[in-house]
């Protein structure tokens, strides 16, 4: 991991690149077009975006703006929880391509593990990857229980398991599951609502290494092998939390991290939700 350009392998053989930008939240239209046009300038190659951030329209009028090949990008989008099923799968993801303006995307999610209904919806992702509409398919936000269950049925295993990640929530067990059958863990929420700046051992690390308490954590995630997407519309940080590739955290370190866990979430409970 040595540039914004590196990439992780997906077991089906695609590259996924290791830092991308986050747009959940980023206002449709102007905000989200600058911070994606900006995100493409400064070198990202990986944008995600959701059907419920209601931001499609803007990240795809920003890629094709930016200047950059499409096939050099890498695009995420995801299925919302009241779309879930079979067939409302497909036409979500026909409405979201339109959205985003594409005849494809690289990565197709199922954004909550839905009971009743996730398994139907993996279909559904199973068809749109076969078909070559989507050139990997995974979930987000299922724990272990989630992924036996989805895997005892399913034709093709998930790719990638976008999950909240960060020193308060390590989620080892969960890594080593996902690490064992080849899914790759990527993470949202890396930076704690911005809460890693106020947690002292951070501090410390961050004067330590000369860097941010959001770039020691960002740093963090990569080391182990935790695909990431730190979530900003403003310049200064996107360029920020890519100066992560000029320095490593020795296994102490890591070690002082990895102990910070609390098994404390910021979002949802991937048991307890009602959305």
């Amino acid at each position: 991991m040595k540039s914004l350009s590196d990439a992780a392998t997906l077991y089906n053989g695609v590259k996924m690149p290791w830092l991308g930008l986050g747009v959940w939240r980023a206002q449709e239209g102007g905000e989200v077009e600058n911070a994606v046009k900006t995100a493409i300038r400064v070198g990202y190659r990986s944008i995600d975006t959701a059907a419920m951030y209601g931001n499609e329209v803007g990240v795809g009028r920003a890629v094709r703006e930016s200047g950059v090949p499409r096939e050099e990008l890498f695009i995420t989008t995801k299925v919302w929880n009241t779309d879930q099923g079979y067939d409302s799968t497909l036409a979500a993801f026909e409405a979201s391509l339109q959205r985003l303006g594409m005849d494809y995307v690289d990565l197709y999610l199922i954004h909550w593990p839905v009971a009743g209904k996730y398994k139907e919806t993996w279909k559904a992702l199973e068809k749109i990857y076969r078909d070559g509409r989507a050139r990997a398919i995974g979930v987000s936000n299922f724990q272990i229980h989630h992924l036996e269950d989805l895997m005892a049925d399913a034709e093709i295993k998930p790719m990638v398991n976008q999950v909240e990640f960060h020193p308060h929530l390590t989620q080892k067990e969960l890594r080593a599951y996902c690490s064992q059958h080849g899914i790759q863990v990527e993470a949202w929420r890396p930076l704690m609502k911005g809460e890693v700046a106020n947690v002292p051992e951070i501090r410390e690390l961050a004067a330590k290494y000369g860097k941010t308490p959001a770039q020691i954590v960002l740093r963090w995630n990569l080391q182990h092998g935790v695909v990431t997407i730190p979530k900003s519309v403003k310049e200064y940080r996107i360029r920020e939390n890519a100066d992560v590739f000029d320095f490593e955290l020795s296994q102490e370190d890591m070690a002082k991290l990895d102990g910070l866990n609390r098994n404390q979430r910021f979002g949802p409970d991937p048991d307890n939700f009602d959305f």
